[in-house]
Protein backbone atom coordinates (compact mmCIF):
# COMPACT_ATOMS: atom_id res chain seq x y z
CA UNK A 1 0.00 0.00 0.00
CA UNK A 2 1.51 3.08 -1.16
CA UNK A 3 1.32 6.25 1.39
CA UNK A 4 1.42 9.61 0.51
CA UNK A 5 3.92 12.04 1.87
CA UNK A 6 2.74 14.15 5.40
CA UNK A 7 3.96 16.24 6.82
CA UNK A 8 5.16 14.59 10.86
CA UNK A 9 6.21 16.05 13.75
CA UNK A 10 7.14 13.57 16.58
CA UNK A 11 5.88 14.30 19.43
CA UNK A 12 6.84 11.92 22.49
CA UNK A 13 5.82 8.64 21.11
CA UNK A 14 3.03 9.92 19.37
CA UNK A 15 3.18 11.40 15.50
CA UNK A 16 1.42 14.38 14.26
CA UNK A 17 0.50 14.14 11.13
CA UNK A 18 -1.45 16.61 8.20
CA UNK A 19 -3.73 13.14 7.42
CA UNK A 20 -7.17 13.81 9.12
CA UNK A 21 -7.53 12.73 13.01
CA UNK A 22 -8.59 9.05 12.93
CA UNK A 23 -8.60 8.13 9.75
CA UNK A 24 -6.83 5.09 8.01
CA UNK A 25 -4.01 7.68 6.83
CA UNK A 26 -3.33 8.78 9.90
CA UNK A 27 -3.18 5.78 11.62
CA UNK A 28 -0.26 4.48 8.87
CA UNK A 29 1.73 6.87 9.42
CA UNK A 30 3.05 5.65 12.74
CA UNK A 31 6.26 3.62 11.42
CA UNK A 32 5.83 0.48 14.20
CA UNK A 33 1.86 0.28 13.28
CA UNK A 34 2.89 -0.23 9.71
CA UNK A 35 4.91 -2.46 9.55
CA UNK A 36 2.87 -4.80 12.61
CA UNK A 37 0.19 -4.25 10.18
CA UNK A 38 2.08 -5.33 6.92
CA UNK A 39 3.32 -8.69 8.86
CA UNK A 40 -0.13 -9.28 9.90
CA UNK A 41 -2.07 -8.90 6.64
CA UNK A 42 0.94 -11.12 5.23
CA UNK A 43 -0.25 -14.06 7.71
CA UNK A 44 -3.55 -13.63 7.61
CA UNK A 45 -3.90 -14.43 3.29
CA UNK A 46 -2.29 -18.10 4.71
CA UNK A 47 -4.24 -17.95 7.59
CA UNK A 48 -7.36 -17.02 5.13
CA UNK A 49 -6.12 -20.07 2.81
CA UNK A 50 -6.73 -22.93 5.41
CA UNK A 51 -9.49 -21.24 6.25
CA UNK A 52 -11.63 -22.10 2.66
CA UNK A 53 -9.51 -25.01 2.25
CA UNK A 54 -9.94 -26.76 5.43
CA UNK A 55 -13.83 -26.49 5.90
CA UNK A 56 -14.57 -27.54 2.16
CA UNK A 57 -12.10 -30.88 2.99
CA UNK A 58 -13.93 -31.64 5.79
CA UNK A 59 -17.09 -31.09 3.84
CA UNK A 60 -15.62 -32.76 1.05
CA UNK A 61 -14.68 -36.03 2.79
CA UNK A 62 -18.15 -36.42 5.38
CA UNK A 63 -20.46 -34.22 2.74
CA UNK A 64 -22.10 -33.18 6.46
CA UNK A 65 -22.36 -29.11 7.60
CA UNK A 66 -22.59 -30.63 11.11
CA UNK A 67 -19.09 -31.96 10.93
CA UNK A 68 -17.90 -28.49 9.42
CA UNK A 69 -19.45 -27.06 12.82
CA UNK A 70 -17.30 -28.96 14.65
CA UNK A 71 -14.12 -28.30 12.88
CA UNK A 72 -14.74 -24.67 13.09
CA UNK A 73 -15.61 -25.47 17.45
CA UNK A 74 -12.15 -26.72 17.22
CA UNK A 75 -10.55 -23.96 15.72
CA UNK A 76 -12.38 -20.86 17.58
CA UNK A 77 -13.74 -23.42 20.67
CA UNK A 78 -10.51 -22.49 22.71
CA UNK A 79 -11.86 -18.69 22.98
CA UNK A 80 -14.54 -19.77 24.91
CA UNK A 81 -12.40 -21.30 27.56
CA UNK A 82 -8.87 -19.43 27.19
CA UNK A 83 -9.76 -15.17 26.68
CA UNK A 84 -10.15 -14.81 29.53
CA UNK A 85 -6.71 -16.36 31.28
CA UNK A 86 -5.08 -15.05 28.24
CA UNK A 87 -6.07 -11.22 28.94
CA UNK A 88 -4.61 -12.09 32.11
CA UNK A 89 -1.57 -12.66 30.75
CA UNK A 90 -2.03 -9.47 28.05
CA UNK A 91 -2.04 -6.89 31.14
CA UNK A 92 0.94 -8.74 33.37
CA UNK A 93 3.64 -10.13 30.99
CA UNK A 94 6.09 -9.31 27.68
CA UNK A 95 3.80 -9.18 25.14
CA UNK A 96 6.39 -9.61 22.80
CA UNK A 97 7.96 -12.90 23.80
CA UNK A 98 4.03 -13.81 24.29
CA UNK A 99 3.15 -12.97 20.89
CA UNK A 100 5.87 -14.86 18.98
CA UNK A 101 5.56 -17.96 21.31
CA UNK A 102 2.01 -17.85 19.73
CA UNK A 103 3.15 -17.63 16.39
CA UNK A 104 5.30 -20.53 16.84
CA UNK A 105 2.42 -22.42 18.53
CA UNK A 106 0.51 -21.95 15.84
CA UNK A 107 3.39 -22.41 12.95
CA UNK A 108 3.68 -26.11 14.41
CA UNK A 109 0.57 -27.23 14.75
CA UNK A 110 -0.36 -25.69 10.88
CA UNK A 111 2.73 -27.80 9.65
CA UNK A 112 1.55 -30.75 11.35
CA UNK A 113 -1.95 -30.30 9.57
CA UNK A 114 -0.06 -31.12 5.99
CA UNK A 115 0.90 -34.61 6.48
CA UNK A 116 -2.34 -35.68 7.82
CA UNK A 117 -4.66 -34.20 4.89
CA UNK A 118 -2.06 -35.62 2.59
CA UNK A 119 -2.58 -39.40 3.98
CA UNK A 120 -6.74 -38.59 4.62
CA UNK A 121 -6.18 -39.38 8.00
CA UNK A 122 -8.73 -39.87 10.34
CA UNK A 123 -11.45 -36.90 11.08
CA UNK A 124 -10.94 -36.69 14.55
CA UNK A 125 -6.51 -36.36 14.11
CA UNK A 126 -7.32 -33.02 12.00
CA UNK A 127 -9.45 -31.57 14.42
CA UNK A 128 -7.27 -31.99 17.30
CA UNK A 129 -4.56 -30.45 15.04
CA UNK A 130 -6.86 -27.56 14.77
CA UNK A 131 -7.88 -27.57 18.06
CA UNK A 132 -3.73 -26.76 18.95
CA UNK A 133 -3.89 -24.29 15.93
CA UNK A 134 -6.73 -23.31 18.09
CA UNK A 135 -5.58 -22.94 21.03
CA UNK A 136 -2.74 -20.68 19.84
CA UNK A 137 -4.83 -18.32 18.61
CA UNK A 138 -6.90 -17.97 22.00
CA UNK A 139 -3.98 -17.06 24.01
CA UNK A 140 -2.29 -14.81 21.37
CA UNK A 141 -5.97 -12.50 20.58
CA UNK A 142 -6.18 -10.74 23.87
CA UNK A 143 -2.23 -9.57 23.75
CA UNK A 144 -2.56 -8.53 20.46
CA UNK A 145 -5.60 -6.43 20.01
CA UNK A 146 -3.90 -4.70 23.70
CA UNK A 147 -0.86 -3.89 21.73
CA UNK A 148 -1.78 -2.47 18.66
CA UNK A 149 -4.38 0.38 20.31
CA UNK A 150 -0.77 1.48 21.80
CA UNK A 151 0.58 1.84 18.90
CA UNK A 152 -1.11 5.16 18.11
CA UNK A 153 -2.81 7.59 19.59
CA UNK A 154 -6.11 7.58 21.07
CA UNK A 155 -7.78 10.37 18.96
CA UNK A 156 -5.79 8.13 15.33
CA UNK A 157 -7.44 4.28 17.18
CA UNK A 158 -10.77 4.43 15.03
CA UNK A 159 -7.84 4.40 11.75
CA UNK A 160 -5.93 2.02 13.01
CA UNK A 161 -9.12 -0.17 14.05
CA UNK A 162 -10.94 0.35 10.19
CA UNK A 163 -7.31 -0.75 9.47
CA UNK A 164 -7.16 -4.10 11.13
CA UNK A 165 -11.00 -4.72 9.68
CA UNK A 166 -9.59 -4.21 6.10
CA UNK A 167 -6.35 -6.09 6.93
CA UNK A 168 -8.70 -8.89 8.40
CA UNK A 169 -11.16 -9.04 5.24
CA UNK A 170 -8.39 -7.92 2.28
CA UNK A 171 -6.73 -11.38 3.36
CA UNK A 172 -10.44 -13.15 3.28
CA UNK A 173 -10.60 -12.13 0.05
CA UNK A 174 -6.44 -12.83 -1.26
CA UNK A 175 -6.67 -16.12 0.02
CA UNK A 176 -9.37 -17.40 -1.52
CA UNK A 177 -8.13 -15.84 -4.88
CA UNK A 178 -4.70 -17.79 -4.13
CA UNK A 179 -6.15 -20.54 -3.51
CA UNK A 180 -8.82 -20.75 -6.69
CA UNK A 181 -5.40 -19.18 -9.07
CA UNK A 182 -3.31 -22.15 -7.23
CA UNK A 183 -5.41 -25.13 -7.29
CA UNK A 184 -5.63 -25.97 -11.06
CA UNK A 185 -1.61 -25.77 -11.11
CA UNK A 186 -1.91 -28.94 -8.91
CA UNK A 187 -1.19 -27.17 -5.23
CA UNK A 188 -2.58 -29.85 -3.01
CA UNK A 189 -4.80 -29.29 0.28
CA UNK A 190 -1.78 -30.42 2.42
CA UNK A 191 0.73 -27.79 0.72
CA UNK A 192 -1.72 -24.66 1.11
CA UNK A 193 -1.50 -26.11 4.95
CA UNK A 194 2.25 -25.64 5.05
CA UNK A 195 2.31 -22.19 2.81
CA UNK A 196 -0.13 -20.66 5.83
CA UNK A 197 2.40 -22.02 8.33
CA UNK A 198 5.26 -20.01 6.91
CA UNK A 199 3.48 -16.80 6.60
CA UNK A 200 3.52 -16.96 10.06
CA UNK A 201 7.22 -16.02 10.09
CA UNK A 202 6.03 -12.22 8.58
CA UNK A 203 4.18 -11.46 12.07
CA UNK A 204 7.45 -12.81 13.95
CA UNK A 205 9.64 -10.79 12.14
CA UNK A 206 7.56 -7.90 12.64
CA UNK A 207 7.36 -8.13 16.32
CA UNK A 208 11.09 -8.44 16.65
CA UNK A 209 11.22 -4.52 15.15
CA UNK A 210 9.00 -2.57 17.00
CA UNK A 211 9.00 -0.73 19.86
CA UNK A 212 6.17 -2.54 22.00
CA UNK A 213 5.54 -0.15 25.14
CA UNK A 214 5.57 -2.78 28.55
CA UNK A 215 2.23 -3.85 29.67
CA UNK A 216 0.71 -0.75 32.11
CA UNK A 217 2.20 -0.96 35.40
CA UNK A 218 -1.09 -1.10 37.94
CA UNK A 219 -1.87 -3.23 41.27
CA UNK A 220 -3.19 -6.79 40.04
CA UNK A 221 -5.97 -8.60 41.91
CA UNK A 222 -4.80 -11.79 43.81
CA UNK A 223 -6.00 -15.30 42.92
CA UNK A 224 -9.13 -15.83 41.16
CA UNK A 225 -10.51 -12.57 41.28
CA UNK A 226 -8.17 -11.48 38.39
CA UNK A 227 -9.64 -14.18 36.24
CA UNK A 228 -13.08 -12.26 37.13
CA UNK A 229 -11.75 -8.69 36.35
CA UNK A 230 -13.06 -8.31 33.23
CA UNK A 231 -16.46 -9.52 33.86
CA UNK A 232 -16.63 -6.70 36.54
CA UNK A 233 -14.68 -4.20 34.94
CA UNK A 234 -17.35 -4.53 31.62
CA UNK A 235 -20.70 -4.99 34.37
CA UNK A 236 -19.27 -1.32 35.37
CA UNK A 237 -19.38 0.21 31.76
CA UNK A 238 -22.89 0.10 30.74
CA UNK A 239 -21.99 0.34 26.73
CA UNK A 240 -19.23 -2.32 26.70
CA UNK A 241 -21.99 -4.78 28.63
CA UNK A 242 -24.26 -3.74 25.78
CA UNK A 243 -21.94 -4.25 22.96
CA UNK A 244 -20.88 -7.84 24.63
CA UNK A 245 -24.17 -8.60 24.73
CA UNK A 246 -25.74 -7.52 21.80
CA UNK A 247 -22.10 -9.26 19.79
CA UNK A 248 -22.99 -12.73 21.82
CA UNK A 249 -25.85 -12.94 20.32
CA UNK A 250 -25.40 -11.67 17.14
CA UNK A 251 -22.40 -14.27 17.03
CA UNK A 252 -24.51 -17.31 18.00
CA UNK A 253 -27.62 -16.74 16.19
CA UNK A 254 -26.81 -14.06 12.98
CA UNK A 255 -23.05 -15.15 11.89
CA UNK A 256 -23.61 -19.41 11.32
CA UNK A 257 -23.00 -18.95 7.89
CA UNK A 258 -19.48 -17.99 7.92
CA UNK A 259 -18.46 -21.24 9.76
CA UNK A 260 -20.74 -23.42 7.20
CA UNK A 261 -19.95 -21.22 4.46
CA UNK A 262 -19.84 -24.54 2.49
CA UNK A 263 -22.58 -26.30 2.98
CA UNK A 264 -24.44 -22.82 2.56
CA UNK A 265 -23.63 -22.31 -0.83
CA UNK A 266 -23.59 -26.08 -1.82
CA UNK A 267 -27.66 -26.54 -0.18
CA UNK A 268 -28.79 -22.60 -1.77
CA UNK A 269 -26.64 -22.17 -4.59
CA UNK A 270 -25.36 -25.40 -5.73
CA UNK A 271 -21.90 -24.83 -5.87
CA UNK A 272 -19.31 -26.82 -5.07
CA UNK A 273 -17.31 -26.84 -2.47
CA UNK A 274 -14.52 -27.79 -4.08
CA UNK A 275 -15.00 -25.57 -7.53
CA UNK A 276 -13.33 -22.37 -8.44
CA UNK A 277 -16.82 -20.65 -8.47
CA UNK A 278 -16.97 -21.71 -4.50
CA UNK A 279 -13.66 -19.98 -3.86
CA UNK A 280 -14.85 -16.94 -5.79
CA UNK A 281 -17.84 -16.60 -3.86
CA UNK A 282 -16.26 -16.48 -0.52
CA UNK A 283 -13.78 -14.05 -2.15
CA UNK A 284 -16.52 -11.46 -3.35
CA UNK A 285 -18.45 -11.98 0.37
CA UNK A 286 -14.68 -11.10 1.75
CA UNK A 287 -14.34 -8.19 -0.47
CA UNK A 288 -17.35 -6.64 0.56
CA UNK A 289 -16.25 -7.32 4.19
CA UNK A 290 -12.75 -5.59 3.23
CA UNK A 291 -14.50 -2.44 2.14
CA UNK A 292 -16.85 -2.66 4.77
CA UNK A 293 -14.02 -2.67 7.77
CA UNK A 294 -11.96 0.43 5.38
CA UNK A 295 -14.93 2.57 5.17
CA UNK A 296 -15.64 3.26 8.53
CA UNK A 297 -12.01 4.67 8.88
CA UNK A 298 -12.41 6.76 5.35
CA UNK A 299 -15.56 7.17 3.96
CA UNK A 300 -17.50 7.34 7.20
CA UNK A 301 -14.68 8.51 9.40
CA UNK A 302 -16.46 11.58 10.72
CA UNK A 303 -19.76 9.61 11.28
CA UNK A 304 -20.76 8.75 14.65
CA UNK A 305 -20.11 5.26 14.82
CA UNK A 306 -22.74 4.63 17.84
CA UNK A 307 -25.30 5.69 14.97
CA UNK A 308 -23.74 3.55 12.48
CA UNK A 309 -23.67 0.09 14.26
CA UNK A 310 -27.55 0.47 14.39
CA UNK A 311 -27.52 1.53 10.83
CA UNK A 312 -25.45 -1.23 9.78
CA UNK A 313 -27.45 -4.26 12.32
CA UNK A 314 -30.49 -2.94 9.84
CA UNK A 315 -28.26 -2.79 6.57
CA UNK A 316 -27.00 -6.68 7.84
CA UNK A 317 -30.80 -8.17 8.39
CA UNK A 318 -31.73 -7.24 5.08
CA UNK A 319 -28.91 -8.64 3.15
CA UNK A 320 -29.00 -11.98 5.37
CA UNK A 321 -32.67 -12.22 4.32
CA UNK A 322 -31.39 -11.07 0.16
CA UNK A 323 -28.72 -13.90 0.59
CA UNK A 324 -31.02 -16.21 2.20
CA UNK A 325 -33.81 -16.03 -0.51
CA UNK A 326 -31.20 -15.95 -3.65
CA UNK A 327 -31.73 -19.20 -5.67
CA UNK A 328 -28.90 -18.73 -8.15
CA UNK A 329 -25.32 -17.98 -7.58
CA UNK A 330 -25.67 -14.47 -9.77
CA UNK A 331 -27.62 -13.51 -7.03
CA UNK A 332 -25.24 -15.17 -4.18
CA UNK A 333 -22.70 -12.86 -5.63
CA UNK A 334 -24.28 -9.55 -5.66
CA UNK A 335 -26.22 -10.41 -1.88
CA UNK A 336 -22.79 -12.01 -0.30
CA UNK A 337 -20.55 -8.60 -1.55
CA UNK A 338 -23.42 -6.23 0.18
CA UNK A 339 -23.96 -9.13 3.45
CA UNK A 340 -19.56 -8.59 3.59
CA UNK A 341 -20.27 -4.98 3.68
CA UNK A 342 -22.36 -4.62 6.15
CA UNK A 343 -21.01 -7.45 8.73
CA UNK A 344 -18.03 -5.66 8.92
CA UNK A 345 -18.88 -2.09 8.79
CA UNK A 346 -21.26 -3.10 11.99
CA UNK A 347 -18.73 -5.33 13.72
CA UNK A 348 -15.60 -2.56 13.06
CA UNK A 349 -18.20 0.37 14.46
CA UNK A 350 -18.70 -1.60 17.65
CA UNK A 351 -15.21 -2.31 17.82
CA UNK A 352 -14.40 1.52 17.90
CA UNK A 353 -17.00 2.46 20.46
CA UNK A 354 -15.40 -0.35 22.50
CA UNK A 355 -11.60 0.35 22.41
CA UNK A 356 -12.44 4.40 22.73
CA UNK A 357 -14.11 3.28 26.15
CA UNK A 358 -11.46 1.79 27.65
CA UNK A 359 -7.95 2.09 29.09
CA UNK A 360 -4.63 0.80 28.06
CA UNK A 361 -4.81 -1.02 31.57
CA UNK A 362 -8.23 -2.33 30.88
CA UNK A 363 -7.98 -3.73 27.59
CA UNK A 364 -6.58 -7.20 28.07
CA UNK A 365 -8.85 -7.92 30.43
CA UNK A 366 -12.27 -6.52 28.96
CA UNK A 367 -11.30 -7.69 25.31
CA UNK A 368 -10.80 -10.96 25.68
CA UNK A 369 -14.52 -11.29 27.03
CA UNK A 370 -15.00 -9.21 23.50
CA UNK A 371 -12.82 -12.36 21.57
CA UNK A 372 -15.11 -15.17 23.62
CA UNK A 373 -18.14 -12.94 22.51
CA UNK A 374 -17.12 -12.88 18.68
CA UNK A 375 -14.77 -15.77 17.93
CA UNK A 376 -15.97 -18.11 20.87
CA UNK A 377 -19.83 -17.93 20.65
CA UNK A 378 -19.26 -18.51 16.63
CA UNK A 379 -18.66 -22.09 16.87
CA UNK A 380 -21.38 -22.79 19.17
CA UNK A 381 -23.91 -21.68 16.99
CA UNK A 382 -21.92 -23.89 13.78
CA UNK A 383 -22.67 -26.43 16.58
CA UNK A 384 -25.91 -25.84 16.95
CA UNK A 385 -27.18 -25.12 14.06
CA UNK A 386 -25.24 -27.61 11.76
CA UNK A 387 -27.47 -30.26 12.35
CA UNK A 388 -30.29 -28.02 11.54
CA UNK A 389 -28.83 -26.89 7.92
CA UNK A 390 -28.45 -31.07 7.78
CA UNK A 391 -31.92 -31.58 8.54
CA UNK A 392 -33.78 -28.63 6.72
CA UNK A 393 -31.34 -26.82 4.59
CA UNK A 394 -29.92 -23.28 5.50
CA UNK A 395 -32.22 -20.87 3.95
CA UNK A 396 -34.59 -20.70 7.41
CA UNK A 397 -30.89 -20.75 9.60
CA UNK A 398 -30.55 -17.85 7.39
CA UNK A 399 -34.00 -15.52 7.63
CA UNK A 400 -33.91 -15.93 11.29
CA UNK A 401 -30.67 -15.03 11.73
CA UNK A 402 -31.74 -11.89 9.62
CA UNK A 403 -34.54 -11.61 12.28
CA UNK A 404 -32.32 -10.82 15.32
CA UNK A 405 -30.03 -8.92 13.57
CA UNK A 406 -33.44 -6.66 12.83
CA UNK A 407 -33.84 -6.81 16.70
CA UNK A 408 -30.48 -5.66 17.41
CA UNK A 409 -30.74 -2.01 15.40
CA UNK A 410 -33.50 -1.26 18.01
CA UNK A 411 -31.55 -2.68 21.05
CA UNK A 412 -28.22 -1.73 20.44
CA UNK A 413 -28.81 1.88 21.23
CA UNK A 414 -25.35 3.42 22.50
CA UNK A 415 -26.63 7.04 21.57
CA UNK A 416 -29.14 6.47 24.22
CA UNK A 417 -27.43 4.70 26.97
CA UNK A 418 -24.85 7.76 26.62
CA UNK A 419 -27.83 10.32 27.75
CA UNK A 420 -28.94 7.79 30.31
CA UNK A 421 -25.38 8.16 31.76
CA UNK A 422 -23.73 10.49 30.70
CA UNK A 423 -20.91 9.14 29.29
CA UNK A 424 -17.69 10.90 28.73
CA UNK A 425 -15.13 9.11 26.29
CA UNK A 426 -11.75 9.09 27.68
CA UNK A 427 -9.09 11.58 26.88
CA UNK A 428 -6.93 11.67 23.42
CA UNK A 429 -3.99 9.85 24.57
CA UNK A 430 -2.79 6.05 25.34
CA UNK A 431 -2.69 6.77 29.44
CA UNK A 432 -5.96 7.18 31.18
CA UNK A 433 -5.55 8.84 34.13
CA UNK A 434 -5.20 6.16 37.24
CA UNK A 435 -5.08 6.95 41.01
CA UNK A 436 -2.96 4.80 43.75
CA UNK A 437 -4.29 1.35 42.73
CA UNK A 438 -4.23 1.39 39.12
CA UNK A 439 -8.04 2.51 38.91
CA UNK A 440 -8.81 5.06 36.32
CA UNK A 441 -10.02 8.52 38.22
CA UNK A 442 -13.48 8.75 38.69
CA UNK A 443 -14.42 5.33 38.04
Amino acid sequence: MQIEPTELEPVGEIVRTAARPGSARAALAYPDFRRMWLGSFASNVGTWMQNVVLPAYIYERTGRASMVGLLVFAQLGPLLLLSIPAGVIADRFDRRRWLVAMQITQLLFSIALAPLAASDAPIWSLFLVAMGVGVGNALNAPAWSAVLPTMVSREDLPGSISLNSTMINGSRVIGPIVVAVLSPFGVTTAQFFLINAATYMFVVLALLRVRLPPPPVVKHEKGWRQFSAGLRLARSKPVASRLLLSLTTFSFLSLPYVGLFPAVASLNFGIAEKSSAYKWLYATWGFGACLGGLAIGTVFVGVDKRRLIRIGFAAFAACLTAFAVAREPYGGFVAGFLLGFAYFGTTTSMLTVMQSRLADHERGRVMSLWFMAFGGTVPLGNLVFGPVIDAIGARWVLLGGALWAAWLSWWCNIEAIDARTHQQVLPLDHTAVLDEHGITAGD
